[in-house]
């Protein structure tokens, strides 16, 4: 396999794995299975690239998605990227281990894995993306899918309110990484990573340098959780210990960190760069240090250490050193070690004790002796112990601090690295101390023990792991160190040692202060933590939490309901008119500067009768704007004729293939409003809360109406007397039959020139269905203002005998004729949208001729199962271009030699327009539901049904 194609398996099997695990049983044993393969599977396919990665190659695959705006689908590896995706896929393989003998049987195992993997794969896009737009598109995802897993316990209100505000800022900062990345575009000319990897001097010699650079920054501190964004970490410890121990040492908050790190090469070497993330980095490292002494839950206190080390690799990417760098990206493979193993085993205490509060463990040593040994050396390593890997990085900080004695912060630096140093040494102090010494407590939830033995090996795979990088740091991470380094800094790269020992220098001095002064530290607070009072000194007063809910209650509260009042209405009327009104605007200051005048085509003669047709459309418009005040039933029937004259019209100009979808949509939508209108309530006078008097009201109705109508008929008649002999019609039609296999050139546009825009557009559909049947089965109308009483309805039924058994006949004959649509619609009219939308007339007589009961005795459709196979359908169809290295949706055609039966023309947009149909066919369905179960709901109070079982419904 080319080592461009490791790339694309490493990216789509986690997803793939999701989309699996979601639809497996409840087992945590298979589940456990699944992912275990699939992220060992990423591994091995990481390690298999980084061979070339190794050698001074860059695999990158890259498919062409619009290359006029510099977009690509983009995946490359070099040596960073590497050491990054083995950190992602190795954690994640010993997290899903780990999460195995975790989590308990009776929560959702299914969707643990589904959203483990949805995220891993998102954190592997987004470190191996060679494309910016494509960068913040994962970046993205993994906002949202961290989000699902820290909310994964979602009775629990502290994981509900840990996700939002976690969701909220990242998300946030996402939306100031994309401005960012678009400016960034602008200025290198191009998105590709490559090229704005080669653009350094461009970049930071252009006007647009600095808001480029706070973007960007803001992006990744809100990530990273720099201060002062630093509030939401803590709060996502309410996830489950594997999420927290994968999110907070090789992932979410290493993103941050990562894309940092990925543009330094072009954007560190200012003073803007260094003034904003070194300050921000110094006072994060401290204040995380700080904090992390006086939590009493050993998750907060690892939360805030994280907070920490975030920090420090921070300040030094701000120095503008190279050997800094080096620093920080060792620093960051190293605090994924330690810190993974740290949260691992603080679950493991969590689980075998049931509880996390170090006020009440002690003495566990004698009870967990292998857990508490891990432990130990995970914690020295976090603590810079020496001969373990956290020394070596801490080393490196020790020394860059003292370089940057030639900057302005040069007495700062070394007191802060060492300040932080200490209260590193006395939170990891604490942690074990608390921990694992002392006399044993009976005072526990659960008697303590040692866990499964494959439970710790996660923790005892990276417990060595910092011991041996510790030991042997050349032979052992040298080689990957080397790689990524050289990627960031190519020829630049300076000399750097991985050596124990350096001899007795300051750095060293340095460490055996910090060592002294956090054992020192803490037994002069030991009384303090002992006592487990709550709060944090000197830090009392401020809470970002507290400062996030009074922005959150500003924003959804007193901004929004001040919006509300000023320009919000009761009614839908209002909101419609200021709608329209607005698009009049929008349209009249465009055409301001240029004005609006007729083409020189001549005009053919108005056939009398077209004119006679519209007289007659007209006229039922105007009845039914009027009759829509008295008498609704009627306005609908008006409303259709309007819409049978646009039919005809269409087939008067030559349209069949418009005019066939404007006849069934007419159909399927005067079906669904007039069931609907069973439940409406009665419309008053004084109904509406607009203070002008009913004449005037209407009055200025009927002008923003006429001058909309006038507007846009001026417009049309300006565009068509326009002779355009190289428009794009033309272009459509010299093509659709060479390059997208059908003589419907309508169809061909739909399916394959403008295939994503149909995409979308069925997409947005599905989301319409969704959101009317949410809306409408959480809605009770008034028993006594819908509907008739159950008797008169099943009278009613006898007198529609033979129309019902007709209308039952006449199913088998639609369904023929909706197939029959759907396969000629490529040559001939028809196509999806319309054979989805004559089936959905099919079920729509069944259910007039007999109810929901009848359907539950004859038909069972699932309407949910139609939309979601539609979508994959469209979209699968669009992906299998990806792989034979074409655009998205790109189709293929050709014709298959059957021997007697001659040449079969074949089209892959056939198969998307299969999804369309089913699409269009389920989410008609599905408001059919919503609507029909009103109707039986306004009878009697039943429990809202489930989407995809329509014949549940009782009918009386």
């Amino acid at each position: 396999m080319p080592d461009t194609l490791y790339l694309v398996a490493a990216v789509l099997l986690p997803f793939l794995g999701a989309l699996v695990a979601m639809v497996l049983p409840q087992s945590a044993r298979l589940e456990a299975w699944l992912a275990g393969t699939v992220t060992l599977l990423t591994l091995v396919l990481v390690i298999l690239a980084y061979s070339s990665t190794a050698a001074g190659r860059v695999p990158r695959f890259e498919i062409p998605w619009v290359p006029e705006l510099g977009l690509a689908l983009v995946l490359r590896m070099d040596g960073f990227a590497a050491a990054f995706a083995v950190m992602v896929s190795g954690i994640g393989f010993l997290i899903v281990l780990y999460a195995r003998y975790y989590m308990s049987p009776d929560d959702p195992i299914p969707r643990f894995f589904s959203f483990l993997l949805a995220f891993m794969g998102s954190m592997m896009g987004l470190v191996l993306s060679g494309n910016l737009i494509q960068l913040v598109f994962f970046w993205e995802l993994t906002s949202l899918f961290s989000f699902l897993l820290i909310g994964y316990w979602q009775n629990n209100a502290a994981a509900r309110d840990g996700a939002r505000m976690a969701l909220t800022v990242t998300a946030g900062g996402g939306l100031a990484l994309f401005a960012g990345m678009l400016l960034l575009g602008h200025i290198v000319g191009s998105y590709d990573l490559d090229d704005v990897l080669r653009a350094g001097d461009t970049i930071r010699e252009h006007a647009l340098y600095l808001p480029t650079l706070i973007l960007i920054l803001l992006g990744a501190m809100t990530k990273s959780a720099q201060f002062p964004f630093h509030f939401w970490l803590p709060r996502a410890m309410a996830a489950p210990t594997p999420v927290s121990a994968y999110l907070h040492s090789a992932t979410l908050v290493k993103a941050g960190i990562f894309l940092m790190t990925r543009l330094w090469p072009v954007m560190a070497g200012t003073d803007a760069w260094f003034w904003i993330l070194v300050p921000v980095g110094l006072f994060t490292l401290l204040l995380g240090a700080y904090v992390a002494i006086f939590q009493h839950d050993m998750k907060a206190l690892l939360a805030y250490s994280t907070i920490s080390h975030l920090g420090l690799i921070t300040l030094l990417l701000g120095l503008n050193s190279d050997l800094a760098m080096v620093a920080a990206v060792f620093h960051t493979m190293n605090h994924a070690t330690f810190k993974a193993s740290l949260f691992m085993a603080a679950g493991i205490i969590d689980h075998e004790t049931g509880t996390r509060d170090i006020r009440r463990l002690s003495g566990l040593n004698q009870s967990m002796p292998f857990t508490a040994r891990l432990a130990l050396v995970a914690a020295a390593a976090m603590a810079g112990v020496p001969l373990l890997n956290g020394f070596i990085s801490k080393e490196m900080f020790f020394t860059e601090a003292l370089t940057a004695a030639s900057t302005p912060w040069h007495a700062i630096l070394p007191a802060g690295a060492t300040i932080a140093s200490i209260f590193a040494v006395t939170y990891s102090l604490r942690f074990i101390h608390g921990a694992f010494f002392g006399a044993e407590t009976d005072d526990l939830p659960k008697k303590p023990h040692e866990p499964p033995q494959f439970m710790r090996v996660p923790v005892e795979v990276l417990v060595f792991v910092c011991m041996v990088v510790g030991i042997l740091p050349a032979a052992t991470i040298g080689p990957l160190l080397d790689v990524s380094v050289r990627s960031l800094l190519g020829t630049g790269t300076p000399d750097y040692s991985l050596a124990v020992w350096h001899g007795f220098n300051l750095p060293f001095a340095m460490s055996l202060v910090a060592l002294a002064g956090g054992v020192l530290l803490y037994r002069l607070l030991y009384r303090h933590l002992k006592a487990g009072i709550d709060g944090t000194p000197l830090l009392s007063g401020f809470d970002g939490r507290r400062v996030f809910d009074q922005v959150m209650v500003f924003i959804s509260w007193r901004f929004a309901r001040g919006l509300e009042r000023l320009m919000a209405t009761d009614g839908l009327q209002m909101q419609l008119r200021i709608m329209v009104c607005i698009a009049i605007l929008a349209a009249t200051l465009a055409l301001l500067p240029h004005g609006l005048s007729a083409g020189g085509t001549t005009l053919t003669p108005v056939d009398p009768v077209v004119a006679l047709m519209w007289l007659v459309g007209g006229g039922c418009a105007i009845a039914a704007a009027y009759q829509a005040k008295y008498h609704r039933l009627a306005a609908v029937i008006l409303l259709g004729g309007t819409g049978l004259i646009s039919c005809l019209t269409f087939v008067w100009f030559s349209a069949p293939d418009l005019a066939l979808t404007q006849l069934l949509v007419e159909v399927v939508s005067a079906v669904l409003l007039l069931l609907g209108l069973r439940w409406l309530p009665k419309r008053t006078e004084n109904a509406s809360s607009d203070a002008l008097p009913a004449r005037l009201r209407r009055l200025r109705d009927l002008g923003i109406s006429v001058a909309a109508g006038v507007g846009l008929t001026a417009v049309s008649y300006a565009t068509m007397t326009r002779a355009s002999p190289e428009g794009i019609s033309r272009h459509f039609l010299e093509r659709a039959y060479t390059e997208g296999g059908g003589t419907n050139v309508v169809n061909v546009i739909l399916v394959d020139f403008r295939g994503f825009d149909t995409l979308g557009e069925i997409t947005v559909l599905g989301v319409v269905a969704l959101t009317v049947f949410a809306l409408l089965r959480r809605f009770r109308p008034a028993p006594e203002s819908v509907g008739m009483p159950d008797q008169q309805r099943g009278e009613a039924r006898d007198w529609l005998l033979v129309p019902a058994v007709t209308m039952r006949l006449l199913f088998p004959v639609i369904v023929v004729v909706a197939i029959y649509l759907l396969l000629r619609g490529h040559d001939q009219p028809g196509g999806g949208f319309a054979a989805g939308l004559m089936l959905s007339i099919g079920i729509l007589l069944q259910y007039m001729a007999g109810g929901t009961r009848w359907l539950d005795d004859h038909l069972r459709v699932l309407p949910l199962r139609w939309m979601g196979v539609g979508l994959l359908l469209a979209a699968g169809t669009g992906a299998a271009a990806l792989v034979f290295g074409r655009p998205f949706l790109t189709s293929y055609f050709d014709y298959a030699d059957l021997g007697l039966l001659g040449k079969l023309p074949l089209a892959s947009a056939v198969i998307f327009d299969l999804g369309v149909f089913a699409l269009v066919f389920g989410a008609t369905v599905l408001i059919l539901i919503a609507l029909a179960h009103q109707s039986v709901r306004s009878q009697r109070a039943a429990p809202p049904p489930p989407p995809d079982a329509l014949a549940r419904m009782g009918d009386d």
